[in-house]
C-alpha cells in the first residue's frame, strides 16, 4: 500500500491535537456512534488539564486507498529530545500556526529542527474564524521565521491553507466552501514524498528506535520507522548502540502498527512503515534494531543531557500516611525506575541512606509532570529544591545555559530585562518591538531560571510568555541570590486557630487558614523580614467571665496564599522540603526539631 509519513508541529495550544482528531473522524477511523473523548490524542489526564501534549503519539488514517501515518509532537522544549527524534521518522511536516497569534517561540524551536532535517513544510493557518485573526500577517511572519532559520529556496516556497480545526474544515483560500479537510489530505498526498525506504525492501532489515514505551502485558516496546528490509514476527534480530557496539540479541515477539487510535498486531513490517516492536530487554532509544548480518548503526540524534536534579524522598512528616497508600521507599523506587525505563531524558540514582533518590531531568516542567502523576497514583513524597548539574572540563566548572525567548507587553519589558540581566546573570542577545509587544531573547544559566516563572508572571500581570531551550555549557557565572524573605515556622503540633493567625498577620503572609493540621517544623507562611521566625498558630483566646463591648466580633482572616506544586518546589530553600500527598502540598523544614535545625546550620 502506498503511504505518507507526516508530523504535525505547532506552538502549545495552537490546535494541533484538535486537528488530528478531525482528520481521524473524516477519514473514517471512528465509527459514527463511537464514544471518543475530546482531544482523543491527549490520552493522559495531565495533558487534558494543562492542554499540552507531553508524549509524542502516532496514529494512522486511510484516505482514498493511501495510508497516512501522523505523529503528534510535543511543543515544549522540556521534551525537546523527543521532537528531534520523531522528526527523523517522517518525510514531511504540517506546521500549524494560530492566525491571530502568528508563529510563537516554540513554533521556532520545532520548526528549526524540521528545516535542519531538510523537510519541506506545509503551513496551515488555523483558527481563521477567530474575531482577531489576521491570516495574511501571520503568513508573512511565518515566511520571515523560515528566512531567519536559513530555510532553502525550496522550503521557502511552501504551500499554505486556511483552516478551522475545531469546525473541521480546511481550504486553499478564505473564500472556499468550508466543508471538510479534503484540501489538506490532497496537499499531503501531492506535496509530501513517499518514504524513500520503500525502494530498500530487498535489503537486510534495519530500524532506528525513536520512542520507548512499556505495556503491562508485552513489556518494553520500541517504536520507529523501518529504514530497510522486512521483518516477520518471531525472527531474531540484534540491537546496536550509536557507536556500533552490540547491546543484545532477541526474538521479536510482537510487531504492532498504528491503525486509527489503536495499535494492532501485524505479521510483517515493511520498509517505510512506522511500527512498534516487543521482545527486547535492554535496547533503548537511539539504538539500531537490525538483521544479524548488519554491522553499522544508523546515525542518531544524541539524547539531550539532564540539566537539573531533584531528590525524591519518603514522606517522614508527622502527618505521613494519612492521604496516600504508597509511602514506602521500595514502592517509590520501583515507580521511578519504571519512569526512567520509558523516559530517556530521566536518570534515577540511589542515595546513601536508601530513603531518597536523585532524579535528573531536562527541566522543572518535566519534573512537575512526573511528581503530579505520582501523587495522583497515591504516592506520598518529600521533594527537595531543584539543583543544577555541573560539568568539569579542563579543570573548569561548567554549568548549563538556556536560551530564553520572552514575549511581553512593552510596559513590562523594563522590569523583565532588569530581573534577567541583573541578579539572574542573563545576557540579552536580541530585542525587538512590534505592535505594542516586545520580544526579548537572552541566554541565562539554568540556575537563574529555577523559581523565576512565578515571579515573571507577577511582573507581567500574567500576560507574558516565556519559553526556554537548552543552549549549551558555559563557565560558572558566580552566585545567584535565592529567596530574600524568611519563613514563619510552626512550633506546635495540632490544628490552627483563627484567633492565633489573626494576631500573627502583621508578621507576614500565611500559606494556611484556620482549622488546618500543622506540625512542629512546618512552614505556614512567609516572614515580612529576612530571618526565619517560629510562631504558635494554636494559641486560642483566654476567656474570662467579664464581657466587654466588642469582645465577640468575629475574626476576619486575610485569604491565605495557596502555592501550586510547581510554585512550592520553586519557592523552597536548600534546607526545606515540599511534602506532596494526593490531596495536599505542604512546605516544611528538612529538620523539624528546632535544635537539630540550629546544629545543621552551624555545621553548614
Amino acid at each position: 500500500m502506498d503511504m505518507r509519513n507526516i508530523a504535525i508541529i505547532a506552538h502549545v495550544d495552537h490546535g494541533k491535537t484538535t486537528l488530528v482528531d478531525e482528520l481521524l473522524k473524516q477519514s473514517g477511523a471512528f465509527r459514527e456512534n463511537q464514544a471518543v473523548a475530546e482531544r482523543a490524542m491527549d490520552s493522559n489526564d495531565l495533558e487534558r488539564e494543562r492542554g499540552i501534549t507531553i508524549l509524542a503519539k502516532a496514529t494512522s488514517v486511510e484516505w482514498n486507498g493511501l495510508r497516512i501515518n501522523i505523529v503528534d509532537t510535543p511543543g515544549h522544549a522540556d521534551f525537546g529530545a523527543e521532537v528531534e527524534r520523531i522528526l527523523s521518522m517522517v518525510d514531511g511536516v504540517v506546521l500549524l500556526v494560530d492566525a491571530a497569534e502568528g508563529p510563537m517561540p516554540q513554533t521556532k524551536f520545532v520548526t528549526s529542527k524540521a528545516l535542519a532535517l531538510g523537510l519541506k513544510p506545509i503551513v496551515v493557518l488555523n483558527k481563521v474564524d477567530k474575531p482577531d485573526a489576521e491570516p495574511d500577517r501571520a503568513l508573512d511572519e511565518v515566511f520571515d521565521l523560515f528566512a531567519s532559520l536559513d530555510a532553502t529556496d525550496e522550503q521557502l516556497d511552501f504551500p499554505s491553507l486556511y483552516a478551522s480545526g475545531r469546525n473541521g474544515w480546511c481550504d486553499d483560500s478564505l473564500e472556499g466552501d468550508r466543508q471538510n479537510l479534503d484540501a489538506l489530505f490532497k496537499l499531503v498526498v501531492d506535496h509530501v514524498p513517499a518514504p524513500k525506504q520503500i525502494q530498500k525492501r530487498e535489503e537486510p532489515f534495519r530500524m532506528l528506535a525513536t520512542t520507548l514505551g512499556a505495556d503491562p502485558f508485552i513489556g518494553r516496546i520500541l517504536t520507529g520507522r523501518v529504514e530497510a528490509g522486512t521483518l516477520r514476527t518471531g525472527e531474531t534480530v540484534k540491537a546496536l548502540s550509536r557507536d556500533g557496539t552490540k547491546v543484545e540479541q532477541f526474538r521479536v515477539t510482537k510487531i504492532l502498527a498504528f491503525r486509527g487510535l489503536a495499535q494492532s498486531p501485524i505479521d510483517v513490517a515493511e520498509a517505510g512503515d512506522i511500527v512498534s516492536l516487543a521482545g527486547m530487554t535492554k535496547a533503548t532509544v537511539a539504538d539500531t534494531i537490525c538483521d544479524l548480518s548488519v554491522e553499522d548503526a544508523i546515525p542518531a540524534q544524541p539524547i539531550d543531557p539532564p540539566t537539573i536534579t531533584v531528590t525524591f524522598g519518603i514522606n517522614d512528616s508527622p502527618l505521613a500516611g494519612r492521604d496516600g497508600k504508597k509511602v514506602q521507599s521500595r514502592v517509590i523506587r520501583e515507580r521511578l525506575m519504571k519512569e526512567a525505563e520509558t523516559n530517556v531524558a530521566i536518570r534515577v540514582t540511589d542515595t546513601a541512606g536508601g530513603d531518597a533518590f536523585e532524579v535528573a531531568g531536562r527541566g522543572e516542567l518535566q519534573m512537575g509532570v512526573l511528581i503530579e502523576n505520582m501523587r495522583r497514583e497515591g504516592f506520598e513524597l518529600s521533594i527537595s529544591r531543584p539543583q543544577v548539574l555541573f560539568r568539569e572540563e579542563d579543570g573548569q566548572r561548567l554549568e548549563p545555559i538556556e536560551e530564553v525567548t520572552i514575549d511581553v507587553d512593552d510596559e513590562y519589558s523594563g522590569a523583565v530585562i532588569e530581573k534577567i540581566t541583573g541578579a539572574r546573570k542573563g545576557e540579552m542577545t536580541e530585542m525587538k518591538q512590534q505592535g505594542g509587544k516586545t520580544r526579548i531573547i537572552a541566554t541565562i544559566p539554568s540556575r537563574g531560571l529555577i523559581g523565576y516563572h512565578g515571579e515573571f508572571l507577577t511582573d507581567t500581570r500574567g500576560t507574558g510568555v516565556l519559553n526556554r531551550v537548552f543552549h549549551g555549557w558555559a563557565p560558572h557565572k558566580g552566585s545567584i541570590p535565592g529567596r530574600r524573605a524568611g519563613v514563619l515556622i510552626s512550633m506546635e503540633n495540632g490544628v490552627s486557630v483563627a484567633y492565633a493567625i489573626f494576631n500573627l498577620e502583621d508578621r507576614g503572609r500565611f500559606f494556611i487558614g484556620s482549622q488546618e493540621d500543622v506540625y512542629q517544623g512546618m512552614i505556614i507562611g512567609e516572614h515580612s523580614r529576612e530571618n526565619d521566625l517560629e510562631v504558635n498558630p494554636l494559641k486560642g483566646k483566654k476567656l474570662t467571665n467579664v464581657r466587654a463591648s466588642g469582645t465577640d466580633e468575629a475574626v476576619r482572616l486575610t485569604t491565605p496564599i495557596r502555592l501550586s506544586l510547581e510554585e512550592a518546589i520553586a519557592y523552597i530553600d536548600d534546607d526545606e522540603l515540599v511534602e506532596v500527598t494526593p490531596n495536599v502540598v505542604r512546605l516544611r523544614k528538612r529538620h523539624l526539631d528546632p535544635h537539630e535545625r540550629k546544629r545543621a546550620s552551624r555545621s553548614a
